[in-house]
């Protein structure tokens, strides 16, 4: 099964950006779907944005569209989170997940995927 972890977390001012990778090992890359989820204080994980399996299809929760970017590089084994124009409610943790399972093309935010990863905390300061 495959490992996942974060890295590129840190502390940024708003309106600064960030980039997030998620390395994978311990499988075929190219078998998950993949995504992005982030937990914000005292609130429940959200889907954040998804790409599917060869990277030629992406999905991004509404509040993020036009500000980040996920994609990912099958011969590197990683996913990336890029994160532009960030703003202090983007604090958050933020966790990188896959999804082996046939029928779901690409992690959206009614997937619940099998695997994730540590997370990687993101401060964004107003």
């Amino acid at each position: 099964q495959v490992q996942l972890v974060e890295s590129g977390g840190g502390l940024v001012q708003a309106g600064g950006s960030l980039r997030l990778s998620c390395a994978a090992s311990g499988d075929t890359f190219t078998k998950y779907a993949m995504g992005w989820f982030r937990r914000a204080p005292g609130k429940e994980r959200e889907f954040v944005a998804g790409i599917s399996r060869l990277g030629t299809r992406t999905n991004y929760v509404d509040y993020v569209k036009g500000r980040f970017t996920i994609s990912r590089d099958n011969g590197k084994n990683t996913v990336y989170l890029q994160m532009n124009s960030l703003k202090p409610e983007d604090t958050a943790i933020y966790y990188c997940a896959a999804d082996s399972r046939l029928h779901i093309p690409q992690v959206n935010a009614s997937t619940n995927p099998g695997y994730w990863g540590q997370g990687t905390q993101v401060t964004v300061s107003g």
